[in-house]
């Protein structure tokens, strides 16, 4: 068992090192790698998953998100200050006032910086209009 979990974790070891590129011969760019995956959690701790999506935005854009262009836009204006997603809410938008927390999550590297961002909204429908259109989080 402890041979297995020891290859477990050298595989898993050796995949990450060449996601982030620290084992590849080309240059890195100078604001570094890129590669978040975006998760949508239901629940009051956020056990369940509902949405998740992978984003790499350098060294090339990519991933399983709808629109990855315009999502690695929308990081990049964040300067890194994650909280800069979150928006004035829409006024013309009204919403229940229930509570059925959802959270919107960000983890991986950002410019070659570890980030681990998460933000809990009362439900769906605030998370909504608080992001307000932004696609990091419409997929």
């Amino acid at each position: 068992m402890r041979l297995r979990i020891a290859a477990v974790s050298a595989a898993t070891l050796l995949a990450l090192t060449g996601a982030t590129g620290v084992a590849t011969a080309r240059p890195a760019t100078s604001a570094g790698p890129s590669a978040v995956v975006l998760t949508v959690t239901q629940g009051e701790y956020g056990a369940t998953v509902t949405k998740a999506a992978t984003l790499s935005c350098a060294p090339t854009v990519k991933g399983t998100h709808p629109d990855p262009k315009a999502a690695c836009a929308a990081l990049a204006a964040t300067t890194g200050n994650l909280d800069a997603l979150l928006a004035t809410p829409d006024p013309n938008r009204f919403c229940p006032m229930h509570y059925d927390p959802v959270t919107a999550a960000v983890d991986g590297v950002w410019q070659g910086q570890r980030v681990s961002w998460k933000h809990t909204f009362s439900n769906a429908c605030v998370m909504a209009a608080t992001l307000n259109g932004n696609p990091v989080f419409a997929f």
